[in-house]
């Protein structure tokens, strides 16, 4: 499998520290991701979308160190950004109260005070900061369309008794919304990305390829050719 980002960045692989555990900024990222993830799904943001605020989220801390900025604002600038990228525009206020509530569950909405507003202007001024470090390069091919395309091929393929008795389809999708808890989405190509989390799926299951023993090549092999899919 190819690696066409950087090899190694503050947001990207997990690095390992003692006894074979995620470094502390790993588990960092890790925390923040899965923020992001869970406000972007109470914002009613698309799988897209909140794929691209994580993918933000990593590519800038692959060029700023940890200790900078705080990530949780990173993060909620990242999930503004995305959703102009993505052209599902959200309300800064909206994003302030979601963030609030899954950072602190239970709270009340906060209140229109100065410390609301200051949070909404940095916010906004992160946001430009964000844009200046990434050189305003936030728009990503992701493995979503290649994961779609790969399923009903491969749907097609299998017979339908092992297709419906196994989970494949909604166990890879879930392997591809993890693997934004890392940098992966930096470090390999969108198809790539997409042939390996439906592997793993099959793999989880024990669902065999038909022909694949007679085949010349591995079905994955075939998936993974430099095409493009519009």
């Amino acid at each position: 499998m190819e690696a066409v980002g950087p090899q190694s960045c503050a947001g990207g692989d997990v690095a390992r520290g003692a006894e074979g555990r995620p470094a502390p900024e790993a588990r960092v990222h890790f925390r923040v991701t899965r923020f992001i993830m869970e406000a972007g799904v109470k914002l009613g943001m698309q799988s897209i979308p909140i794929a691209t605020a994580c993918t933000i989220y990593h590519k800038f801390f692959c060029e700023i160190n940890l200790d900078a900025y705080d990530p949780y604002l990173v993060a909620m600038s990242s999930l503004y950004l995305a959703g102009k990228v993505e052209e599902q525009h959200l309300r800064t206020r909206d994003i302030i109260n979601v963030s609030n509530r899954c950072l602190h569950p239970g709270s009340e909405p906060l209140e229109l005070d100065s410390h609301f507003w200051a949070l909404r202007d940095s916010i906004v001024q992160c946001e430009l900061l964000v844009l200046r470090v990434l050189r305003f390069q936030v728009s990503f091919q992701h493995p979503h369309k290649y994961l779609l395309h790969y399923l009903i091929s491969l749907k097609n393929w299998l017979n339908r008794y092992s297709w419906q008795r196994t989970p494949v389809s909604v166990t890879a999708w879930a392997l591809l919304r993890d693997s934004y808890h890392g940098g992966l989405c930096l470090r390999f190509r969108a198809q790539h990305i997409a042939v390996a989390v439906l592997h793993l799926a099959l793999q989880a299951y024990g669902v065999e390829v038909p022909a694949e023993a007679e085949a010349e090549k591995p079905w994955w092999q075939i998936y993974t050719m430099d095409t493009e899919i519009p």
